[in-house]
């Protein structure tokens, strides 16, 4: 397998990692919202935590951003995912806040 078919294999793993961490934020966002404060609503907190660890890991780059710079010498944001490039330069930032935004709303709704 050549390098840009292995590059574009790893960009469509990180696209469907990237919609399916989507689906996890804006399900925990829904639930905090509508005080479903149930096992989904952790379950999906504890795979944020999990990729966080993942992230702190690896120096806070994604394990495949980093497997994918084997293939590319690209300097774009969005090289490793199909992904806008403003999306990939600060989806961190977006998702950080949406998750810290749901943080407040369950403790209060746990204070409550």
């Amino acid at each position: 397998m050549n390098p840009t078919t292995k590059l574009r294999l790893i960009k469509l793993l990180h696209t469907i990692i990237w919609v399916f961490f989507n689906f996890v934020i804006f399900y925990i966002l829904y639930a905090v919202i509508i005080n479903r404060i149930d096992f989904w609503l952790w379950l999906c907190y504890g795979l944020i935590v999990l990729e966080g660890i993942v992230l702190l890991l690896f120096k806070m780059y994604c394990p495949l951003t980093v497997w994918a710079r084997k293939y590319s010498d690209s300097t774009r944001h969005n090289f490793d995912i199909y992904l806008p490039e403003w999306l990939a330069k600060y989806n961190k930032l977006i998702y950080t806040s949406i998750i810290g935004v749901s943080v407040g709303i369950l403790i209060y709704r746990l204070i409550q």
